[in-house]
């Protein structure tokens, strides 16, 4: 071999051994960088991947709720059961089960998906729909809800008797037609 093969063979050593230096760099990196982007992950946003799959949520004040996510927002999601349908508070779900190992940022949903919790909710007014409301302290107000404000629902719960709730103090409405 002469001076010259042996000049590139230790030229083409050390390429190869920086190669390997930078990669095992780059994936330190890389892990580092993808740790440091989860951060901006939102349990909506992996929700939104979540939609067509069924689902179990563990929602203060309520329990389990089970069923197929159908729609989510940032405030709120849709879960369909087999008699019947949930509007819950995204804020009020302490677990979620079945959920997609995937996300879908806020800038991929469509601007259905940017409506407050008040457009569902007027959707079960204008239906008329018996509808069960669940608080986070657990309290219940069954009845019709009639109109829906920016931050409370107005429930009639018996003949001339009705009840604002707060959508703060809120944690789901179960349909119950």
């Amino acid at each position: 071999m002469s001076w010259e093969e042996q000049l590139f063979a230790v030229l083409d050593d050390l390429e190869q051994q920086a190669e390997a230096a930078y990669d095992a760099e780059r994936v330190v990196e890389l892990a580092d960088r993808a740790r440091a982007e989860y951060q901006q992950v939102t349990l909506a946003s992996r929700l939104m991947a979540s939609v067509g799959l069924p689902v179990a949520l563990e929602v203060r004040g309520v329990g389990a709720v089970t069923g197929v996510l159908e729609r989510v927002a940032a405030d709120w999601v849709v879960v369909g059961g087999a008699a019947q349908d949930w509007v819950v508070l995204t804020r009020a779900v302490d677990v979620v089960r079945g959920a997609s190992a995937r996300s879908v940022p806020e800038v991929a949903w469509s601007p259905v998906s940017r409506l407050g919790l008040g457009s569902p909710l007027r959707r079960l007014a204008d239906a008329r729909e018996r509808c069960l409301l669940h608080l986070v302290d657990g309290a219940r107000h069954e009845g019709v809800l009639q109109r829906v404000g920016s931050d409370f629902a107005e429930v009639l719960t018996g003949v001339d008797r009705t009840a604002l709730v707060s959508f703060a103090a809120l944690a789901a409405v179960q349909s119950r037609d």
